[in-house]
């Protein structure tokens, strides 16, 4: 559900013919591209499908935003304004887009992160850190994200459970090496982009660990209790 290429991010290594190799490898369906601030174009879109029929590609888009990093699936492409969130918000909805916040609490747990800014720690508890401006402009919340430690991860898991929005996994991989790692899994095979985001928004998924290990398993219901501080 997260991952970038070498055709849209600069910082990838990623092929995206490799992709699909890894991603059959681990036993993958399909994958969610989302380019940094871009997204596909048709004329590479389609022939890439083409060539690569039985796994499912999905042309998202990871949007920096004003509060952070959003996951955009079901836009029609990138639109004025929506480096503001609120205005990322007016585009999905006039769309019917879907939207997560990525990696939301990624150093927060790290002293030295806030004391580089000047700032105070990170001290908020998940009920609090839920009533954060961020978390009211999206649909779900990235829970797995495989460049986060385990508590960064577990604590998006509670804040998400606080909202009652659902959570996602993804690799956020931008080479081969982690891809499938973190998942979402969906109640129906996905036959289009615009049946994707019909069953985001009726949230028909749950974020998964473990496919690559034929352990795959529901991070919402099995994730192990970490303290939030030292």
């Amino acid at each position: 559900m997260h991952l970038h290429t070498t055709r849209g991010a600069s910082d990838s290594m990623l092929d995206p013919d490799d992709l699909i190799a890894e991603a059959r490898r681990v036993g993958l369906t399909g994958v969610n591209i989302t380019e940094h601030d871009r997204m596909w174009e048709p004329w590479d879109l389609n022939p890439f499908r083409k060539k690569h029929e039985g796994i499912f590609v999905s042309n998202g888009m990871e949007v920096s935003t004003d509060m952070g990093h959003i996951l955009a699936i079901g836009l029609k492409g990138y639109a004025p304004g929506i480096r503001r969130l609120e205005k990322l918000r007016e585009v999905a909805d006039e769309q019917g887009a879907f939207l997560i916040v990525a990696h939301p609490f990624r150093h927060f747990f790290d002293p030295v992160h806030f004391k580089r800014e000047g700032k105070e720690p990170f001290r908020l508890t998940p009920e609090e850190a839920a009533r954060l401006p961020v978390f009211q402009l999206v649909d779900a919340i990235e829970v797995l994200n495989g460049c986060n430690t385990p508590r960064e991860n577990y604590f998006a898991l509670q804040v998400a459970k606080v909202l009652g929005k659902p959570g996602t996994g993804g690799s956020d991989a931008h080479s081969t090496q982690g891809i499938g790692y973190f998942t979402a899994v969906f109640e129906e095979e996905l036959l289009s982009q615009e049946h994707m985001v019909d069953q985001l928004h009726k949230g028909r998924f749950y974020p998964a660990r473990g496919l690559p290990e034929g352990k795959l398993e529901n991070y919402w219901e099995t994730a192990e209790p970490i303290p939030f501080y030292e």
